[in-house]
């Protein structure tokens, strides 16, 4: 383990150490006002987030999002004043009243931070530990547009290099995502991400000595980190010349990720509150808030004190950031002249735009011969592959189940693993059985922008993913989650494996798009579809959810119709139907076989596929009314799960063909028939909801 060095460049003046006591009180002020809040954390941590803002990182504050930049993500998102007045020191856009409306109703400065709402933010971290393995896949992503576009260069030399600081607290390392990711981290040795963790001994519940013993800097010895510890100052006060040395030693070690574990004090330098739980969720007190300013030096009759003197000190990062960003401007312009095509394809995958001609490549499927969708997305994955190099992905250890190697000749894995196709450049991620940091990986390489990201496994073990899949809907990323083994048609491997309530609930995330296509041909455009929507504007793009069969199920005629997210597949004999049969996945083949059977006994019949409900509903009410006319008011909805999607789609007189309890270990052909999946029952149950509507 490294010990902080005993030498400093750091240049660190009376003003500096006066915008941090600022940074201090401001925080203090404004939870005060507001009345609740998180004062304590922001108020310790203000000497290494000022650090890391004014003396470290490269970035400008006249363009947030400029590639060259280096990227902070805040793991400890209740502690969100930590970066708000780094950002309003800065000049990233806040202003004091907007630290005055901390937490009220439309302000950029909300409880937690949030990406795309407030300048400045790199991600949304609500949920202790999603920084962390959001700042792991900023950091993967790096390595991967690195190879793309600049793979040659030496270390440290290519415009494409920058580095991913980021700062945890006690929580943020107590939760199960953050060590999945930090494994990961230390597998990968991304020496490009910089882990400062705020070792303040305090949680909620108090003392953190009641839920922790292990010795935190040792285990991420473990997994592979380079690791420091930064002692405070004999008052103890963190020690911002101890942090710099300690960011800077961490920057010299490219073949490690870096720990820098730093003791802290909670609302230090608050006389009363220091070192107590209260100090981390509850305002400080009108007479506490008083008192921390008397320390400090500062008025306390005034409230969001800040000089002018400091705060033209502070922005003057503005200058700075302008002259950083031109010095890396000239080195990416060198770049492009001597790799035009490379600056070319630079180009199109930043726009989001994808390469001539690719649609072409995609498979169509002969209608007849039977396809496991999960078989025929990895088809078309390999196909998209060798013509969208900006495409990668992989699978928690599940990739020969879920279909998900795009390249089996190139692992994304550093240069001295024993693989033969390791490559830290490689297509092909392996993110282990670590589902939750997977999702939350995914996240922060979207985020990091210009690289297309999917990821695959089990649709049942979606579960674990839940929150981090959330957090993509809730930041509109383009994000593709593969889920494959989507039904009890799994089969033996029995009710802990097999999905029964994961589509609804998905479908109940507002914002992720759920896509459980028929057959290989919609398999094929549902992933079209998804690569068209890409988008790396805010508010526009959308995380998808691909639910595949692991079983065999039969192809049908391609239908353009099926990006639209229903149609109708087989129209009834007589062009009215009498009875609507709504399927997805697996189950439309049922619907299929019930109409024919319905058909024989003269039932006009019409087989509706639906494999994404949320596209359907973009559909303007023409189209839908088309698909679905609401004069018919026999309609069957088919699906091998909770049936609480398709109620409003077959109204009173409809019927839902559903599994409203767990599967069982056996055959999945033999379960579709003991659950009631089968043309026999679909289509006595039409003839009931046809019964039902003639009432």
């Amino acid at each position: 383990m490294s010990t902080k060095p005993t030498t400093t460049d750091l240049e660190w003046t009376e003003l500096d150490q006066r915008a941090v006591d600022t940074a201090r009180v401001l925080a203090a002020d404004a939870v005060q006002k507001v009345g609740n809040g998180h004062p304590g954390t922001a108020m310790s941590l203000a000497p290494a987030a000022y650090t890391l803002f004014q003396k470290v990182m490269r970035h400008d504050p006249a363009d947030a999002d400029w590639t060259g930049r280096d990227r902070f993500v805040l793991s400890a998102g209740h502690s969100s004043l930590t970066l708000y007045t780094q950002l309003y020191l800065a000049g990233f856009g806040l202003e004091l009243d907007d630290l005055k409306a901390f937490r009220t109703w439309g302000s950029k400065t909300p409880g937690h931070p949030e990406y795309g709402h407030t300048t400045g933010v790199e991600t949304t971290t609500g949920p202790l530990g999603q920084g962390v393995a959001n700042a792991v896949g900023m950091a993967m992503a790096a390595r991967y547009e690195r190879g793309l576009f600049d793979p040659e260069a030496a270390p440290g030399t290519s415009p494409f290099d920058h580095f991913v600081y980021a700062i945890a607290g006690d929580g943020c390392l107590q939760e199960g995502i953050s060590a999945e990711a930090s494994s990961m981290a230390g597998h990968q040795q991304l020496g490009n991400l910089i882990l400062l963790w705020d070792d303040n001994h305090i949680s909620i519940e108090g003392d953190t000595e009641t839920a922790v013993s292990e010795d935190t800097v040792k285990r991420y010895e473990a997994y592979g980190w380079h690791v420091q510890r930064v002692a405070p100052k004999p008052d103890g006060d963190l020690d911002p010349h101890a942090v710099y040395n300690a960011i800077e030693a961490a920057k010299q070690v490219t073949d490690k990720p870096s720990f820098i574990a730093m003791r802290s004090i909670i609302a230090w330098p608050a006389p009363n509150a220091q070192n107590t739980e209260a100090a981390h969720g509850s305002a400080l007190g009108d007479d506490e808030v008083a008192a921390t300013k008397r320390v400090l030096g500062f008025d306390p009759e005034q409230s969001f004190e800040v000089s002018d003197e400091v705060l033209g000190h502070t922005r003057a990062l503005g200058e700075r950031g302008r002259q950083a960003k031109a010095e890396w401007e000239k080195s990416f312009q060198e770049w492009r002249n001597n790799n035009p095509e490379r600056a070319a394809e630079f180009d199109r995958v930043s726009k989001g735009e994808l390469p001539t001609g690719w649609e072409e490549k995609i498979p169509v499927f002969e209608a007849g011969k039977g396809v496991a969708t999960r078989a025929a997305s990895g088809k078309i994955l390999q196909a998209l592959g060798a013509v969208i190099p900006e495409l990668w992905g992989g699978s928690a250890d599940l990739a020969g189940s879920n279909n998900t190697t795009i390249d089996k000749t190139s692992s994304f894995l550093p240069a001295d693993n024993p693989l033969p196709e390791a490559d830290p450049y490689g297509r092909t991620i392996h993110f282990g059985i670590r589902e939750h940091s997977m999702a939350a990986e995914m996240n922060g390489i979207a985020l990091h922008g210009n690289t297309r990201i999917y990821g695959g496994t089990f649709l049942v073990f979606s579960d674990y993913m839940r929150n981090a899949v959330r957090l993509s809907a809730l930041m509109h990323l383009p994000v593709t989650y593969v889920w494959t083994h989507d039904s009890i048609g799994l089969g033996e491997d029995g009710p802990t494996h097999q999905p029964v309530e994961h589509l609804a609930s998905l479908r109940a995330i507002p914002g992720l798009n759920v896509v459980r296509p028929a057959d290989a041909n919609e398999t094929a455009i549902a992933w079209r579809e998804i690569l068209k929507r890409y988008t790396k504007v805010f508010g526009k793009g959308a995380p998808h959810g691909l639910a595949l069969t692991r079983q065999g199920v039969p192809t049908y005629e391609h239908n353009e119709d099926a990006a639209r997210g229903g149609y109708v597949m087989f129209e009834a004999s007589t062009g009215t139907p009498e009875v609507i049969l709504i399927a997805t996945g697996s189950e439309v083949h049922v619907a299929v076989g019930a109409r024919e059977q319905l058909e024989a006994d003269g039932v006009p019949t019409r087989v509706v596929s639906m494999p994404s409900v949320e596209w359907f509903e973009e559909q303007d009410q023409g189209y839908r009314d088309s698909v679905l006319p609401p004069s018919v008011k026999a309609r069957v909805a088919v699906e091998a799960g909770i049936g609480l999607t398709w109620h409003k789609y077959v109204g009173d007189a409809g019927r839902i063909v559903s599994l409203e309890h767990f599967g069982a270990s056996a055959d999945g052909k033999v379960l579709f028939r003991e659950f009631g999946f089968t043309a026999e029952n679909v289509a006595a149950v039409a003839r009931e909801s046809i019964a039902a509507a003639q009432r």
